[in-house]
């Protein structure tokens, strides 16, 4: 005579052994009536199953029905640096995707170490996702690859890795950079300065480097054009070079001729704000501005400051239903998604008047 007690047990709390026993049947039965396939059962055992699950009021851990099955419904998304806005803009975007089709999303932040690539993807193959979504630097010895993924399928944001072949999903740069020069030479800039974070080794800051290039040569004569590269805003002598680079921005204007920088990313547009407010500058009249990536606080800073805002919610979402696809049973050519961004004008930029 058993002596279990299953008294004030709370509703869902039950087990699948609890549930055997109530039909009294193996667990191995309950198991094959949870993943629906009654057919194996007899129309007498399903319904004592039926009957017990709906009497102990028994929920099944998705995770382990998932696992049953071969698959965790988890999908790890590994960013460079959690603390950039375009991450967490990604990431909210990949996340409704996931939701939408039952998938778990977890998260894995480099803090822009990328030697830490393959140590991400190791972890988060030991919680058995089902894919990546990559966001990561691309480059150096640790850098993920394909024999990396432990065959598991992967879909890259933002920054190509090479070699890999895999769909792609990020902002058109070159689209994006060329509706961003037309604006500023419409309105009589003809001094550019782009200022990215250094470029060795990611595609994307090549990329948009690259696209600032073919846009003044596009000029001619008419527009000069020159690139600096900014290092981390922690350190003073970062400072003073980012000064100067400025400095020598203004000084090259004059006679009718107006200076702006772009600036790569919020990260270089947030060094480029403090290095105006060192200098006692004003956006919009020393000199004037575009940043890639619209953030909260761009319209908050003196008249405004002009974004190229990237479709970060599209392209995290794209990103996710591209690897679902492929989780799915997807088994075409690596595809690349390249989308439009919106530049949102404001006092910054605006046109000299007269």
């Amino acid at each position: 005579m058993s002596t279990r007690k299953s008294v004030g047990r709370a509703p869902g709390r039950a087990t699948i052994g609890d549930v055997a026993e109530a039909a009294g049947v193996s667990k191995a039965t309950v198991s094959r009536f949870l993943n629906h396939r009654e057919r194996l059962l007899s129309p007498d055992i399903a319904a004592r199953v039926e009957a017990a699950v709906a009497k102990l009021q028994y929920s099944p851990s998705p995770m382990a029905q998932a696992l049953s099955r071969g698959r965790s419904r988890l999908i790890g998304l590994v960013v460079a640096d959690v603390s950039n806005p375009f991450s967490v803009a990604v990431l909210r975007g990949a996340e409704k995707a996931c939701q939408e089709a039952g998938y778990l999303l977890m998260l894995f932040n480099l803090g822009n170490e990328g030697s830490r690539e393959r140590e991400a993807i190791d972890a988060l193959v030991r919680y058995q996702v089902d894919g990546f979504i990559l966001n990561t630097l691309g480059r150096g010895a640790s850098a993920v690859d394909a024999d990396t993924l432990h065959g598991k399928p992967a879909v890259l944001v933002d920054r190509r890795h090479p070699g890999m072949r895999a769909d792609f999903v990020s902002l058109d740069n070159g689209e994006a950079m060329q509706t961003v020069c037309a604006h500023l030479v419409a309105g009589g800039f003809t001094e550019l300065l782009y200022i990215s974070e250094p470029s060795k080794g990611v595609s994307s800051r090549r990329e948009r480097i690259a696209a600032f290039g073919d846009c003044a040569k596009a000029q001619g004569a008419n527009v000069a054009a020159q690139v600096f590269e900014s290092h981390d805003d922690a350190d003073p002598q970062a400072h003073e070079e980012l000064d100067g680079a400025l400095k020598a921005l203004k000084r090259r204007a004059g006679r009718g001729r107006r200076a702006a920088v772009v600036a790569g990313n919020s990260v270089v547009t947030l060094r480029v704000a403090a290095a105006m407010t060192r200098l006692g500058w004003q956006f919009g009249q020393e000199l004037g501005f575009v940043g890639f990536d619209d953030t909260e606080w761009a319209s908050l800073i003196g008249s405004g400051l002009s974004t190229m805002a990237q479709p970060t919610d599209a392209i995290g979402h794209a990103a996710a239903t591209c690897l679902i696809e492929r989780l799915r049973g997807f088994e075409g050519p690596p595809r690349q998604l390249l989308l439009p961004g919106q530049l949102l004008v404001r006092g910054s930029s605006v046109a000299a008047k007269g």
